[in-house]
């Protein structure tokens, strides 16, 4: 018998993927769930998620694919308002997985979750990073993460997402949802859908 829980986990890129499924392992560990993450689509971003997620509502639907505990569709907000997305990705999802799914969007980017603990930040990667206020510019934060990471005195062979392990672990997801509003948000959804299971 298996009593792991299944979570279905849409993304854009690898950045999303690593970030997220040590957060979703975090997170059941701290709730005493035991959970198991399938990464249905991850590379191609947010157009290419979006396309996995249709047709995996279909394969639901038609039960070619088990219907899992749950399903994360985490796309980033990149300049529109969180609701506004939010709200788009929604109409996708439909029964069985509609009271079954978290829907969240990192505002602007992903990779500003990495940053938003600086405290904790500076103890795994050895820089203090400043987060700043939010600015929309492609890929600032994707720049601002790997320079972290360059000023840590670290190569930052994947960007920075190859800490993403330990800076989840060590994240103060108390003070990081205070700092930004979008992970507090997932944090909420995530726990309390993670509770149910």
């Amino acid at each position: 018998m298996n009593d792991q829980a299944v979570i279905d986990l849409f993304v854009e890129d690898r950045a999303h993927e690593k970030f997220l499924s040590a957060m979703l392992r975090r997170l059941a560990r701290e709730e005493e769930k035991r959970i198991e993450v399938h990464v249905r689509a991850s590379r191609g971003g947010h157009g290419r998620a979006i396309k996995e997620l249709n047709l995996y509502m279909k394969s639901v639907n038609r039960r070619v694919l088990a219907l899992p505990d749950l399903v994360f569709v985490v796309i980033d907000a990149n300049c529109t308002t969180y609701r506004s997305k939010n709200r788009d990705i929604g109409r996708v999802i439909k029964d069985p997985l509609k009271d079954r799914a978290v829907i969240t969007c990192p505002d602007p980017h992903i990779e500003r979750w990495y940053l938003v603990d600086p405290p904790s930040f500076n103890e795994i990667v050895g820089y203090q990073p400043k987060l700043g206020r939010r600015k929309c510019t492609r890929d600032l934060y994707k720049a601002r993460l790997a320079d972290a990471v360059a000023r840590g005195g670290h190569p930052p062979t994947l960007g920075g997402i190859e800490f993403a392990e330990d800076l989840v672990e060590k994240m103060d997801l108390l003070r990081a949802g205070k700092s930004e509003p979008s992970l507090r948000d997932f944090l909420e959804d995530s726990r309390r859908l993670i509770k149910s299971i």
